[in-house]
């Protein structure tokens, strides 16, 4: 497995995110498509205002020049249309063309009586100056475009206001819309192609040094843990890669804490292997029944000191590499301790040790229950080891205002000063201690360090009343919990 595999357990949870580059064109071209295709409605509506004006320009034209020959004989409104003007009124190369000119009372005088009339709330055009109006109407089964323009008339009797109205259908407008919406889409397809095709490249010229960033980690040794050049990526991309960098940093502190811990443990059970080995050997080489019951009893204190040893390094490699996967829950410390109390009474009573025990309050922790009565458990069995007989262990759970306070304070020979930093680190053990324990492993306080740390606590070690050593563990308050809970 590659190095950086071991990444992963830093990653967070949640569906996987695919690709890359299919993200950033998705949101570089999806955006895109939608922006062209509101401006290719926007181009093509103010289009088809423009075609409209044209044609209705076109159409007031044509009103006008109909206007033109309307006038009043004899009183009445004529209108002096050739038969080559009305030709050209009734046809045109992309549609028909429809007329009408209406008298002083509404009568027709020349044209298609039936040309629908002007509705009532079609205003009047303010683009010409003229008194034209336009609007649409279906004729002969088909829509048309109508202007109707008022037209003065006059003579020396009479003078009045004729209607003028000049229609088409809408074949050449429909024609020029459909012509228009073509190009305009087909401009809009080239500038998206054009576009994506940009997009696409540029896309790929940026994640070319993540890509090379890739193959690096790749191709490196599964031994090489040393840091990933941050100026190799873009800007943005560099706390991605100081992330990388501090998880393999803690990853080769990880990768070294192991290497000491096994150098250490094969070293410390090395003497109880060779111990026994010699045992062993004497054993078989000796004739005696007592010699050799006294032989065979050694080996047996021997094998307790290995197992007590092995049990001590297996839990310190699950506290420094496996005890933060449990869930924590409200512990309540008291019944915790009291019950290492109630497990350790037997020792303490054949040492003629006096084991006591006090409480305030709940005293409850937010923690893992069986690293807690490991913690606890690694105080109160170093406390007995270590007080002579006779002598007294104090176990006080004190309850203030944000935390909890746990004391084991004995009567043994205590650690100086000068030595009670260096005690939790894991083999080590005071002068004083060789002497009044030769078997201990030097593992019970390092377990309690890591355990402490894990609950986001402190421990520190002091002079007793009685001049021993007293261990105060401070561990954050987690509030009160109720009688079910607590069973």
């Amino acid at each position: 497995m590659a190095p950086f595999a071991v990444l992963r357990r830093y990653a967070g949870g949640g569906p996987p995110l695919g690709s890359l580059r299919g993200q950033l064109l998705r949101w570089l071209l999806v955006p895109l498509l939608i922006l062209v295709a509101i401006n290719s409605v926007s181009l093509y509506r103010d289009a088809l205002e423009a075609a409209d004006i044209a044609y209705d320009r076109s159409l007031l034209a044509s009103t006008r020049a109909l206007a033109e020959r309307v006038s009043v004989r004899d009183g009445k409104v004529v209108a002096d249309v050739p038969y080559v003007a009305l030709d050209s009124f009734e046809t045109d190369t992309l549609g028909r063309i429809f007329y009408r000119v209406t008298g002083l009372h509404g009568e027709t005088v020349s044209g298609y009586p039936d040309l629908p009339a002007v509705p009532a709330n079609v205003p009047r055009s303010e683009l010409y100056p003229a008194l034209v109006r336009f609007y649409q109407a279906d004729y002969n089964g088909e829509p048309v475009r109508i202007a109707a323009l008022l037209q003065p008339v006059y003579d020396d009797s009479m003078r009045g206001i004729a209607l003028i109205q000049v229609g088409e259908t809408l074949d050449a407008r429909r024609a020029l819309s459909r012509r228009i919406l073509i190009n305009t889409l087909a401009r809009q397809a080239v500038l998206v192609l054009a576009v994506g095709t940009l997009v696409w490249f540029a896309v790929r010229l940026v994640l070319q040094p993540l890509m090379r960033l890739k193959n690096e980690v790749e191709t490196r040794p599964v031994s090489d843990l040393s840091n990933v050049d941050p100026a190799m990526v873009h800007r943005e991309v560099r706390p991605l890669v100081g992330a990388m960098n501090g998880a393999m940093g803690r990853l080769q502190q990880l990768i070294a804490g192991q290497r000491r811990f096994i150098a250490d443990a094969s070293h410390q059970l090395r003497t109880p292997l060779t111990v026994l080995k010699t045992q062993a050997e004497l054993a078989l080489r000796e004739n005696d029944p007592a010699a050799m019951r006294e032989i065979v009893r050694s080996i047996a204190t021997t094998t307790d000191s290995a197992v007590h040893l092995a049990n001590r390094l297996l839990s310190l490699a699950r506290i420094e590499h496996g005890g933060d996967s449990a869930a924590m829950a409200r512990v309540a410390l008291p019944d915790v301790v009291r019950q290492v109390g109630l497990e350790l009474a037997l020792p303490a009573v054949q040492k003629s040790v006096d084991l006591s025990f006090e409480a305030s309050g709940e005293a409850v922790v937010e923690g893992q229950a069986l690293l807690l009565h490991e913690l606890v458990s690694n105080l109160v069995d170093n406390a007995i080891r270590y007080t002579p007989p006779g002598g007294a262990v104090l176990l006080r759970v004190l309850e203030q205002e944000k935390e909890v306070v746990l004391e084991v304070a004995d009567s043994g020979p205590g650690i100086p000063e000068a030595e009670r930093d260096k005690v939790f680190a894991p083999f080590y053990r005071a002068g004083s201690a060789l002497e009044s324990n030769p078997g201990g492993t030097g593992l019970g306080l390092a377990i309690v360090r890591d355990i402490v740390a894990l609950h986001r606590g402190t421990v520190s070690l002091a002079a007793s009343a009685e001049g021993g050593l007293k261990v105060l563990v401070t561990l954050p308050a987690a509030g009160k919990i109720d009688a079910d809970q607590r069973a």
